[in-house]
């Protein structure tokens, strides 16, 4: 036995010592052990790329049905569940390990947990709970929360529809409508989401609000009369200054027309005022001691005027006229010379009186006739054009800026001493066809924000601080409280409701106003110089006054966020003077909200980021 053990020993010592084949035993017995490391890195590295992957996917999934205004279980799962599924295209199909649940913990406060199933090549040999090898899979979790602040949106859009967006109408509609997918929630339960649509070109086709934003349009008033002298009465005589007319029925200081007599004469087809009156059939005048002879063929005569001045005196009960007005007067049967465009002189509530021309004598009054006024203000406008030539334009349902001269914007409801700006322009020609539509969350019908976007069309020039200023008012309370209630704004209070401005142009602002009528420096391409009234714009420099709304807008907390298209980069003299500075200058952050853009892609692409960026200022974290 001893000889056996010792035998064993000695086979064992040898065998210990030897030395062949040591390297290939070594790495045979290493090799399992460094692939299988090798297997579990790879494993781990995996699992912690699908951890993040799943983790930014339920934070944006999560964030997706915050915004959203749903408070529904259902609903919020809905949601979140497809955006995670877009985000994660390689889960949630089949594997059934593949679950997440989206739950409204609060109104306020949206939760998620999401689990998806790894395969793994050898990770379950070492990680609980069943040590499989090969063609398993690990649950990795992820959790996500956001809450939601309560807070409304109220956006307005002032898009520019002039006929230099001819060519772009389509992007820009799908644009627009794309962005109001984007804010306007189906739930209004939770808070409101509203846009208002502020299509401009050389105004803004306000439709039925035009009388509450410009005031009523003064009408024509009917004529009843008009007379100017008495009958005529024959001159049958005139030596030495000495005018003979039996019962002349004249007395010092009347006012006569006189005519009939040869063209030089210095007298005929003249107004003179009587100096002395010696007989009933006698009577002087200022300045003439001649003796005057009848024309050929002709008989003279003298008409007492009615009129201190000789004018013709009209009446029209309740006329309301202004002195030095411009009126048109048409329909006047009789007394045809009337029928044309006139500077009146109030003489009392129901009678004012016009000039008549001495060389061509009135006829007697008739019948009929209307009397219509022809300023700021009224159905109609006359006024001298820039060539100084008069020139009549109808009232419009369009408004153009508020007049302020060198006062600062106001947002005040407009009234008898704050209407905003007339627009009266050519028929054919009008500010633009598109409607505007103060804030709602309608989508479609007559009155949907898709149905009106639909209907834009391209037309006319460039109103932008028209555009800008609506945009404003259209958000604001105090302007907002002559709009009806599903319209008006909320409060200024950014704890509660954020308000935005979206402005768009594509081209130059070229048309100012003074008095209703674009002005005599409006740019080039702006309308018809006939049409352009022979004074300066009202409001001043057309950017600067824009940028003056923008700063204003902004001082509210309102996000002014604005896109210039097809603008270049194009810049002027010194200070702001082309639509590219506006844009920049208007922009709340001219590097976070100003949006060039130069195709239609480029716009589209501009209105969806503006739409999330909105609603992720709903987000509270």
């Amino acid at each position: 036995m001893i000889r056996f053990h010792g035998r064993i020993m000695r086979l064992l010592r040898s065998f210990g010592g030897a030395r062949q084949g040591n390297v290939a035993m070594m790495a045979g017995i290493a090799l399992p052990v460094l692939l299988m490391i090798s297997a579990g890195a790879i494993d781990l590295h995996h699992m912690a790329k699908v951890k993040s992957e799943l983790q930014d996917a339920l934070d944006a999934a999560t964030l997706a049905a915050a915004r959203s205004n749903y408070t529904s279980a259902s609903d919020v799962q809905r949601v979140g569940m497809a955006s995670l599924r877009a985000n994660m295209p390689d889960y949630f199909k089949d594997n059934p390990g593949d679950v997440a649940d989206f739950s409204v913990a609060s109104k306020y406060e949206v939760t998620s947990t999401a689990t998806v199933q790894v395969k793994t090549i050898i990770a379950n040999v070492f990680l609980p709970p069943y040590g499989k090898l090969f063609d398993d899979y690990l649950p990795m979790t992820a959790t996500s929360q956001v809450l939601r602040a309560s807070k409304n949106v109220e956006v307005a859009m002032a898009l520019d529809i002039t006929g230099s967006m001819k060519n772009f109408m389509g992007d820009l509609r799908s644009a627009a409508k794309e962005l109001v997918s984007i804010v306007v929630q189906g739930d209004q339960t939770l808070y409101t989401t509203r846009v208002a649509l502020v299509p401009y070109a050389r105004g803004v086709n306000v439709g039925t609000f035009a009388e509450t934003f410009r005031g009523p349009l003064k009408g024509s008033t009917t004529i009843t009369g008009a007379t100017w002298a008495d009958a005529a009465k024959t001159i049958s005589d005139s030596k030495n200054g000495t005018f003979t007319a039996n019962s002349h029925n004249l007395k010092v200081g009347d006012t006569v027309y006189i005519y009939g007599f040869t063209s030089n004469s210095g007298v005929n087809k003249t107004v003179h005022k009587v100096s002395e009156v010696p007989t009933s059939n006698t009577f002087k005048l200022q300045g003439l001691s001649g003796s005057y002879s009848a024309a050929s063929n002709s008989t003279r005569y003298l008409r007492k005027c009615v009129d201190s001045q000789c004018r013709i005196r009209v009446t029209s009960a309740g006329h309301g006229l202004i002195e030095g007005g411009l009126v048109e007067i048409s329909g006047v049967q009789g007394m045809t010379q009337l029928n044309t465009y006139h500077a009146v002189q109030i003489i009392d509530a129901n009678t004012f009186a016009v000039a008549f021309n001495p060389n061509s004598l009135p006829a007697n009054y008739s019948k009929s006739g209307t009397v219509q006024c022809g300023w700021d203000g009224c159905q109609q406008r006359v006024f001298y054009n820039k060539a100084n030539s008069l020139t009549k334009l109808p009232s419009t349902n369009c408004i153009s800026e508020r007049p302020r001269g060198n006062g600062s914007p106001t947002d005040q409801a407009p009234g008898s001493n704050a209407w905003l700006g007339r627009a009266y322009l050519p028929s054919g020609s009008s500010c633009q066809p598109g409607r505007y539509l103060p804030l709602t969350n309608v989508l479609t019908g007559a009155d949907g924000l898709n149905t009106v976007i639909d209907g834009y069309q391209a037309e006319g020039a460039t109103a932008g601080q028209t555009g800008i200023e609506m945009a404003w008012y259209t958000i604001s309370p105090n302007f907002g409280s002559v709009l009806p209630t599903a319209s008006r704004p909320n409060a200024f209070n950014p704890a509660e409701t954020i308000k935005a401005v979206i402005l768009m142009t594509d081209g130059e602002f070229n048309t100012p106003y003074c008095e209703g009528v674009v002005s005599k420096d409006a740019g080039s391409g702006s309308i018809d110089t006939d049409y352009q009234i022979n004074c300066p714009s009202t409001n001043g420099d057309v950017f600067t006054q824009s940028v003056q709304i923008c700063e204003a807008m902004k001082k509210q907390g309102i996000v002014v966020y604005t896109i210039g298209f097809n603008l270049g980069t194009s810049r002027g003299k010194a200070g702001i003077d082309t639509a590219y500075e506006v844009m920049e200058a208007c922009a709340t952050d001219s590097k976070e909200n100003f949006f060039p853009a130069s195709t239609g892609t480029d716009l589209k692409e501009a209105f969806k980021q503006i739409g999330r960026d909105i609603t992720r200022l709903r987000i509270a974290r």
